[in-house]
């Protein structure tokens, strides 16, 4: 318990960090990156909670939201909005869950690098697999969910940017 109370910090079994390792991939599709923004970028998430499942993370090496500037800020919210735009077209979804968690104790898996989910959700779409079997069914092999979304991507935001851009 020293930790909670700021005696001792918490030990942090991961020291790389795989966003940083990622954004510095020269193949977006096998690191399945559907767009490099000035400041954010947008990935899917490899162990998705349903199709679709995206990530928009920040360049900047943080945890801490407050850490952020506002262009980045901005441009994570702008590539928010996208997203969801690209998954409405893509899945039909009936809502989305949409945000951060930030730190281990709000269940963030990676806490040392923000970033922000973005799950497209239908009425009905939780099942006992998760809870008896420990396991998600994922309908769609994740290349096959990036080669999608990609090429929608391209074809709703051609030459996309984020300052003054599309």
């Amino acid at each position: 318990m020293k930790y909670i109370r700021g005696e001792e910090p918490r030990p942090d079994p991961a020291p790389d960090c795989i966003f940083c390792d990622k954004v510095k991939a020269d193949d977006d599709a096998d690191a399945h990156i559907l767009h490099r923004g000035e400041t954010c970028f947008i990935t899917l998430n490899l162990y998705p909670y349903n199709n679709g499942h995206l990530m928009i993370v920040p360049y900047q090496h943080t945890g801490d939201l407050t850490a952020l500037s506002r262009p980045t800020l901005d441009e994570l919210i702008f590539l928010t909005q996208r997203s969801v735009e690209l998954l409405t077209r893509a899945y039909h979804p009936e809502g989305f869950n949409i945000g951060i968690n930030q730190g281990r104790a709000a269940g963030a898996g990676i806490a040392e690098h923000l970033h922000q989910h973005i799950v497209p959700r239908w009425l009905g779409d939780t099942n006992f697999m998760t809870t008896i079997g420990e396991t998600r069914v994922i309908p769609e092999w994740i290349d096959d969910t990036y080669r999608d979304l990609k090429r929608l991507w391209d074809e709703m935001f051609p030459g996309a940017t984020t300052q003054g851009g599309t």
